[in-house]
């Protein structure tokens, strides 16, 4: 026994099994089982995400159509907006039936939600107490046109204070109008 030898092709085939065998053992389970992408809960918060976000875009598409078309793509949004843009988007057959729209936000998603948004203005009743022109309802409007500036001034104050009052102009009008108009319906409504 003395005198054998092991051949280079020999000891290159123990190492390759060795190392396949070692492989299997102890990488296989790991490397075999499949493992979920995401769980349940995750794939449909992404999906609402989704969801809301193309609608953000194209309202006017309804949401069963985008679930639809993120379904047949895999869940690419570019994909989806690119057909609602090219008109290009399939209304889904009857046999599709989306899951139902999540129900209510949790209190910590509306708490992320609010976030974002712009912080609320004060509420003002109308713009005629917005800007402070109650006193100037009842003024005449010939007195208003009177008042007008002849040019556009190089003086940042006049400038400021002309368009502002054109402002107040427009505002006044406005109103003008609507009571004209709700003076007619009345006068129609109550002749008919």
């Amino acid at each position: 026994m003395a005198d054998e030898q092991v051949s280079l092709t020999s000891l290159i085939l123990i190492i390759v099994l060795g190392g396949l065998i070692i492989r299997y053992l102890f990488f296989s389970p790991t490397a075999q089982t499949p493992r979920p992408a995401r769980d349940a809960q995750s794939a449909s918060r992404a999906r609402e995400a989704a969801v809301e976000r193309i609608q953000q875009m194209f309202p006017q598409v309804d949401r069963r159509t985008i679930l639809w078309d993120l379904h047949r793509n895999g869940g690419n949004i570019t994909a989806t907006t690119e057909r609602i843009l090219a008109g290009r988007i399939e209304t889904p057959p009857v046999t599709f039936q989306p899951p139902p729209p999540p129900a209510s936000p949790s209190p910590s998603r509306t708490a992320q939600t609010q976030t974002h948004k712009a912080p609320p203005k004060p509420n003002e009743p109308d713009l005629i107490t917005r800007y402070k022109l109650q006193n100037k309802i009842s003024a005449n409007s010939e007195t208003e046109s009177a008042t007008k500036a002849k040019a556009w001034s190089s003086n940042r104050d006049e400038r400021q204070a002309a368009l502002q009052r054109r402002r107040d102009e427009m505002i006044l009008a406005a109103r003008r109008k609507m009571e004209a108009k709700i003076a007619a319906e009345k006068a129609t409504g109550n002749a008919s």
